[in-house]
């Protein structure tokens, strides 16, 4: 386990970090009270029992001898509390050096999108990938040697899998309340707080071979795209970590053990996004290959039942959960999404997966970070939403509703008479 992603488990389980809000998490956790409601934290003043205050204890106590006669005098103790902080030292730079878009092939990629896409990164080292989840079309690509890159662990992200794969199983519903350590949570509130207890609990109930059955079934450890030059394979083990490293419930809830790369993550929210059809990516370079391109699936996902529940806790996320710095500059569609953060050997990870919803189809982003402190998967959610703030102000999605209401096909005429759906739309 990384060295952040180890401290924080083991507080978890000493009772020191209520909930395990993954750390992704950007507000105090939340006290869990006995009768599993969640409360905020608030202050509380003890009143000293006559036989004294305990050390280090903050009390008022009223003694009979004071100011003035009869008139109580008020004691007041400091706390006396030591506070260890751990802070995680970091080798690698969160900002770009020189132009790390330069190599990138561009001649099959929307311009529009792809402009949006390298000025939300800005000078953050990263890469983001847009798709049409209703082909596989991948819109845009930038700093296409992280995007094709061995990936790195997906962090918080793979709860999406996890989550998906206890529903397939019927282990839970969106509104099952688990039972954990003092409190309760279902999926929607897990997924939106990125609760690291809940998805520990879900990978321990299903087992390692589950687990790994839905993650392969999903695209994990397989390439995701369609002879794109240069893209490298993802990692998902054959075996659960050891026990000493927390075993499956951490797979499931930080992602210890396997590497994803950003078009394995993006194949699998197009999935979710247009109701089960896992397609294989393609990213057209040549005159040849735009010109015939043509949607390819990979396999068919049984998951589209399962959908509005995954659905609730990315909306979530984005509404008041881990993501909701999206909302910060883009609120005019609705985006669903999940953030991950997690370091390893120096190197900290920032991810943010989304699908957005609007009148003429979908998009699907994955914003992955690579850095030190500043690097985080809030980061990449914020950037996500001036992503869609560029493209909103770029009239973006009014062009294409404007050439999805003018084009019809020739042949895009039901038996029944009425017009077939425009392609590039979910139907």
């Amino acid at each position: 386990m990384k060295l952040s992603c180890v401290l924080l488990a083991n507080l978890a389980l000493a009772g020191l970090v209520p909930g395990a809000v993954a750390l992704d998490a950007t507000t105090r956790p939340l006290r869990h009270t006995r009768a599993g409601h969640l409360v905020q934290p608030r202050r509380t003043v003890k009143h000293a029992a006559t036989t004294g205050t305990p050390k280090g204890a903050s009390s008022i106590t009223h003694a009979s001898q004071g100011a003035g006669k009869g008139t109580p005098a008020i004691r007041r103790t400091r706390l006396g509390v030591r506070r260890h902080r751990y802070y995680e030292r970091f080798t690698a730079s969160s900002f770009a050096v020189g132009n790390i878009f330069a190599g990138d092939i561009t001649a099959g990629e929307d311009p529009v999108v792809r402009q949006a896409a390298i000025e939300a990164l800005g000078d953050m080292n990263g890469t983001a990938v847009v798709i049409n989840p209703a082909n596989g079309r991948i819109l845009a690509m930038v700093n296409q040697k992280l995007a094709l890159s061995p990936g790195a662990e997906p962090c918080s992200t793979i709860k999406l899998t996890v989550a998906m794969a206890a529903l397939s199983e019927g282990l839970v519903t969106r509104d099952t309340m688990v039972q954990l350590a003092g409190f309760r949570m279902n999926m929607t509130q897990a997924l939106a707080k990125s609760n690291n207890l809940y998805f520990e609990e879900l990978g321990r109930e299903l087992g390692f071979e589950r687990v790994r059955h839905y993650a392969n079934q999903f695209g994990l450890g397989e390439l995701a795209g369609y002879n794109i030059q240069g893209e490298q394979l993802g990692i998902y083990p054959d075996e659960a970590l050891p026990a000493s490293e927390g075993g499956v419930g951490r797979m499931c809830s930080f992602g210890q053990g396997v590497s994803m790369t950003p078009l394995q993550l993006g194949a699998f929210v197009a999935a979710i996004a247009n109701g089960g059809t896992l397609y294989y990516l393609q990213h057209p370079a040549t005159p040849e290959e735009i010109a015939g391109f043509e949607p390819r699936v990979k396999r068919t996902l049984d998951i589209a039942r399962y959908v509005p529940d995954l659905q609730d806790g990315m909306a979530g996320a984005v509404e008041y959960g881990t993501g909701r710095s999206l909302r910060a500059s883009f609120t005019e569609l609705p985006v669903f999404g999940k953030t991950g953060t997690c370091s390893d050997k120096g190197t900290r990870f920032g991810w943010f997966a989304s699908y957005s919803d609007s009148p003429v189809g979908s998009l699907v982003t994955v914003f992955f970070l690579e850095g030190g402190r500043p690097t985080f998967g809030p980061r990449a959610a914020e950037l996500t939403g001036a992503f869609y703030r560029n493209l909103w102000d770029h009239n973006y999605f009014a062009e294409k509703a404007q050439t999805a209401a003018t084009f019809v096909p020739v042949s895009a005429t039901s038996t029944a008479g009425q017009p077939a759906a425009s392609p590039g739309t979910n139907q």
